[in-house]
Formats: C-alpha cells, sequence, structure tokens
C-alpha cells in the first residue's frame, strides 16, 4: 500500500522523567486519524475520526507502523481503540476513486506500480499490524460498533479482543473484490478454524458479540458502558505477571501450534532454564 505523503511520522513529547503521561500525537491528525498516548507501562492507540466511522487510510497504515517502530521500551500493554460509536468501519471508501485520499493517492494510482513495488507498499501497511504481536507486549483491541474489513483485521492483530455488545465484525473484502490483506487470515484461521474462517470472509456476514465469544474471536462481551472498565481489569491482571516470564510464555504459546509435543517441550526446558538462572542470579 502507499505510504502517506504527509503525517506519518509521529511528535514525541518529553518524558516526565518517571515513564508515565508520555503523549505522542500525529503531525496531521485529521488525515492520519490517530492519537497515541503513553501511561507508564499502558500504551493506547486510539482511531480518532469518529466522524468517518475511523476509516483507515495509507496514512493510518503508515503511523501504526511508525508507532511499533517508536515504542517505549516500558509498554508492556498495548491497547487499541476506537473514538466515537465504532471501532473502525475499515477502508475509507475514497481509496477507490479516481482522486482518492488528498496527498495519498488511491488504489488506482498504486495499482499502475511495478510488482515489486506494489508488494513493498502492501508490506509496509502490513507492519502497522504486525508489531502489535510482539513476545514482549500484549495487545488488547477494545472493540465496540463496527469492526469491518481493515478494522475487524486491526482487532484480529491484537491478541486479545474485549467487545462490546454491539459489535458488528465483517470481513468485507471479498465482497469489494479484494482479499484481506492486512495478516488478518492467519488469525482468523487460527481462531475458528478454515472452514468457517471461508464461510466468514465469503459471505461477508457479520458476526456479532454472542457469536464473536463463542468462536473465541472475543474473551468477553460488556456493554458498551463497561467496555474501558473491562479493558483496564485486563490490562492490570496482564500487568501482574512478571514481565520477562510473560514474554517467554507468550513466546512458547505463539510458536506451539507449529512444532511437535516433543519440539514443544525442548523450547520449554530452553525458557525455563533462562527463567530460573535469570531468578537465581545465574544468568
Amino acid at each position: 500500500m502507499a505510504e502517506a505523503a504527509t503525517g506519518g511520522n509521529p511528535e514525541h513529547v518529553p518524558d516526565t522523567g518517571d515513564g508515565s503521561n508520555v503523549t505522542i500525537s500525529a503531525a496531521t491528525p485529521a488525515e492520519v486519524g490517530l492519537r497515541f498516548e503513553v501511561d507508564g507501562e499502558i500504551a493506547t492507540i486510539t482511531l480518532d475520526r469518529p466522524d468517518k466511522r475511523n476509516a483507515q487510510t495509507f496514512a493510518t497504515w503508515s503511523a501504526l507502523a511508525r508507532i511499533g517502530e517508536t515504542l517505549p521500551e516500558q509498554v508492556r500493554v498495548v491497547v487499541v481503540r476506537g473514538e466515537g460509536p465504532s471501532f473502525s468501519a475499515g477502508i475509507d471508501l475514497r481509496m477507490f476513486t479516481p482522486e482518492g485520499v488528498p496527498g495519498q493517492g488511491s488504489f488506482a494510482s498504486v495499482a499502475a506500480l511495478g510488482d515489486i513495488e506494489f508488494e513493498q507498499r502492501i508490506a509496509e501497511a502490513q507492519e502497522g499490524f504486525l508489531w502489535l504481536r510482539r513476545p514482549e507486549i500484549v495487545s488488547i483491541a477494545a472493540v465496540q460498533g463496527h469492526a469491518i474489513g481493515a478494522g475487524f483485521q486491526l482487532a484480529l492483530a491484537c491478541d486479545l479482543r474485549v467487545v462490546a455488545d454491539d459489535v458488528k465484525f465483517c470481513m468485507k473484502e471479498p465482497a469489494l473484490g479484494l482479499v484481506p490483506d492486512l495478516t488478518g487470515t492467519k488469525p482468523l484461521a487460527d481462531i475458528v478454524g478454515v472452514p468457517r474462517a471461508i464461510e466468514i470472509c465469503l459471505t461477508a456476514r457479520t458476526v456479532g458479540a454472542a457469536e464473536a465469544v463463542r468462536l473465541g474471536l472475543a474473551e468477553i462481551a460488556v456493554p458498551p458502558s463497561e467496555l474501558d472498565r473491562a479493558v483496564r481489569d485486563l490490562a492490570d491482571a496482564l500487568l501482574a505477571t512478571d514481565r520477562a516470564a510473560a514474554a517467554a510464555t507468550k513466546r512458547l504459546l505463539q510458536a506451539a501450534p507449529g512444532r511437535t509435543l516433543e519440539e514443544q517441550a525442548a523450547a520449554e526446558r530452553a525458557e525455563q532454564v533462562e527463567r530460573i538462572r535469570a531468578l537465581f542470579g545465574r544468568g
């Protein structure tokens, strides 16, 4: 996907010295549509175009990638949320028009690129989603209202999803003649299985809160008024776990599906050796 022409680089506000209340804002927030704040060990990314139901653009994806590149070391939990009644209604539909998004171009303009450059642009957009799976952090999507297409994929990029009971997940890309390309197909298939993933994507139907919890697409569903508190309670519980042990455990769990039982047992041994040595000062 095309990189944003302007507004992709976050601006850093100097730290207070204790790692708390750091704010990073986009240079052109109206077009990028993101707010990024760090409070101690918790970072919050807010999709902030409520008048557009937090529709995403090239600039959104570029800014997400820059946040990942500059994430402060003290952050352990990253919360992704949307301002207003919707998490994200997906791709800004102006990207399908010849004019595109001002200063950013359109799908028509990137379609004229050569194969290598075109795929590189998509890879750059995917970087805004991939970093949310790093072992050293736990990412939580706080999802209310519409989470369509790119919005659904952004929620799937997170480790955990806490949803309001008005949530509407939908993988819209195939209905628009596209494929989901923002790293959403693997977590969707891993969570619900390939047959159900095919059905969800190719029908472009809506998945509500109760079904999302039943399928494992959400950890919990709560009334919209309780969403922020539920996310904060989960973040606090995650932060109560030793940081190094949490990262090691997440590494083990992420790699488990691709390993045999014997391979996973060996990986557990290796991680535990490091943990015990660290605990007793032998690392």
